[in-house]
């Protein structure tokens, strides 16, 4: 888990004020809080996190020597500047499960053997936050075509610490054989 160093907010800025002098506005809320924490962290480092994590990630904020356990609720970026925006994530208790998503991502599917549909690219869940999957990779090297792939078929989902919120029958994904379009004879 990353641990990202934050600051508490200042209050009498505004955001926009934050954003031009190169920091980014978050807030923390949820978990034991209570009350939710207006928090700020660098262009630099939100800029990392964004491209390196997902809604659902687990990572640790160090605020005054205090880290505190949360996950990525919610990441925004302006399209016209390319700039984060603001940064919201939900305290995590260690004994309290959480709702959350994992992150499919195939791999070698440049070798696969037939036409590859990806039916689900995320898997909802809850569980408690130290059984808490980011990602699963699948690599597709070897599967032959007709294959296919169910919530149930992928090893990380089958822990009895996982509570799947969606059917464990669907379909990730489907590799049908390579069509081959009819040959015409124009003469």
């Amino acid at each position: 888990m990353d641990v990202i160093k934050v600051e508490k907010r200042n209050e009498t800025a505004k955001a926009k004020q934050l954003r031009r002098s190169g920091l980014v506005p978050c807030c923390v809320y949820g978990g034991g809080l209570g009350e939710p924490i207006s928090i700020q962290m660098d262009q630099q480092t939100a800029n990392q996190l964004f491209r390196t994590k997902r809604e659902g990630s687990k990572v640790g904020l160090d605020l005054d020597g205090r880290v505190i356990l949360t996950q990525i609720k919610e990441k925004k970026r302006d399209t016209l500047n390319n700039e984060v925006e603001h940064f919201s994530f939900q305290a995590l208790a260690a004994d309290q499960k959480v709702n959350s998503i994992t992150h499919i991502f195939l791999k070698n599917t440049d070798v696969v053997p037939g036409v590859l549909e990806q039916m689900i690219f995320e898997v909802p869940f809850s569980s408690l936050p130290a059984d808490m999957i980011d990602t699963v990779t699948i690599d597709l090297e070897g599967l032959p075509a007709g294959t296919i792939l169910t919530v149930n078929d992928i090893p990380e989902f089958r822990s009895e610490r996982i509570e799947l919120q969606i059917k464990g029958d669907t379909v990730v994904l489907r590799i049908n054989d390579k069509k081959r379009a009819p040959v015409s004879n124009a003469e």
